[in-house]
């Protein structure tokens, strides 16, 4: 009897340590998703103020393009994000109705509503990062550099988050993030200022 209890005691503390793995993986994803959307928001929006300024410099442009950004990009990604979960949702009903018979554990199931705003926020506060660094600065050449300073330092950030986060190589995954934010800010700009130079 004692060893059947002791048993019963192993597998009850088993249970719960696999709740709790389960529970900080779930934690982990969501806050590696937040980190991958508050990049997008970073790049994206610093590469678009990038590409306009390349044809007009001057702050107000630039802020207006970037703040444009901002809100198409997390309505798009809101949008998606609520599109994709909603989907995983009906997904995970039917599966509950088929193997309960018709009971639904709602506690269980995906947010459409909570993942649209959590996407929308982090890649708002990834654009915002841009915009701030340029609103006081006057100086076109000055605000450029503020730019690339400012995002420079949350590229580095963010990719030591999702290195830490996914449980990846810190350096290596800093290193991408930053050279391929760098890469989308060069790419606009040029483009945009070969096409802008040609009268388009």
């Amino acid at each position: 009897m004692e060893s059947h209890n002791v048993n019963n005691s192993l597998n009850v503390d088993m249970e719960k340590d696999q709740e709790k793995a389960f529970d900080f993986s779930k934690r982990a994803q969501w806050l590696r998703a937040a980190v991958l959307g508050a990049n997008d928001g970073l790049v994206s929006t610093a590469s678009l103020m990038m590409g306009v300024g390349a044809v007009k410099g001057d702050v107000k442009t630039m802020m207006l393009s970037g703040f444009a950004g901002l809100v198409a990009g997390a309505c798009s990604m809101a949008i998606g994000e609520f599109v994709s979960v909603y989907s995983q949702y009906d997904i995970e009903v039917a599966q509950m109705k088929r193997e309960s018979g018709g009971e639904i554990e709602k506690e269980k199931l995906p947010s459409p509503m909570q993942a649209a705003a959590a996407s929308a926020l982090a890649f708002s506060v990834g654009a915002i990062v841009p915009l701030l660094a340029a609103a006081f600065v006057k100086e076109y050449k000055v605000r450029v550099g503020v730019i690339l300073a400012a995002v420079t330092l949350a590229l580095v950030m963010f990719g030591w988050l999702g290195a830490v986060l996914g449980k990846a190589p810190v350096v290596k995954s800093s290193a991408r993030v930053l050279i391929g934010g760098w890469l989308a800010m060069a790419v606009t700009f040029g483009l945009t200022k070969l096409v802008g130079s040609h009268g388009m």
